[in-house]
């Protein structure tokens, strides 16, 4: 059975709630936009005073084989006091990135429909030696950002 549109649709909403829910039990300040014109989902307020906005990328148990972890077409510049929370829900890790980190570790497409858009791929797949099934992992290089919680926040 495909992905009906109602799901695919509802899907990255659903997350974006689920980790504001998350943040919020942590006694985070949490606070939404009214509009995303600025790849913003929410704003929180530090114990210092200061803020930070979040975008929320997530990718669900439906996206193609060895792709649980792969987020693409992400139009972004160094912006202060930004970050990016990034899920995966086949794989059940997320990942936290400053702009800074996001933009040294991300790919940016040079040429085609996307250029000058980024892409940034946590995962890789390989077969396990025993089984021989396929299974997704995190890639070395990005072990240091999956978060359990949202402590960088704080």
């Amino acid at each position: 059975m495909g992905i009906s549109f109602r799901h695919s649709a509802g899907f990255g909403k659903r997350v974006e709630y689920n980790i504001v829910g998350k943040m919020l039990m942590e006694g985070l300040d949490v606070y939404l936009p009214l509009v995303d014109d600025h790849g913003v989902d929410c704003v929180i307020k530090k114990e210092d005073g200061t803020f930070i906005e979040v975008q929320i990328k997530a990718r669900s148990n439906e996206v193609t084989d060895g792709d649980a972890a792969l987020f693409s077409a992400i139009t972004h510049e160094l912006t202060d006091n930004f970050y990016f929370v990034f899920y995966s829900e086949r794989m059940e890790k997320m990942w936290i990135l400053s702009s800074e980190e996001f933009l040294e570790e991300c790919f940016t497409n040079k040429n085609g429909k996307n250029k000058g858009k980024h892409v940034i791929w946590f995962n890789g797949n390989r077969k396990d030696k025993q089984t021989g099934i396929k299974k997704e992992y995190c890639k070395k290089q990005f072990e240091k950002y999956i978060a359990k919680d949202f402590s960088r926040f704080h």
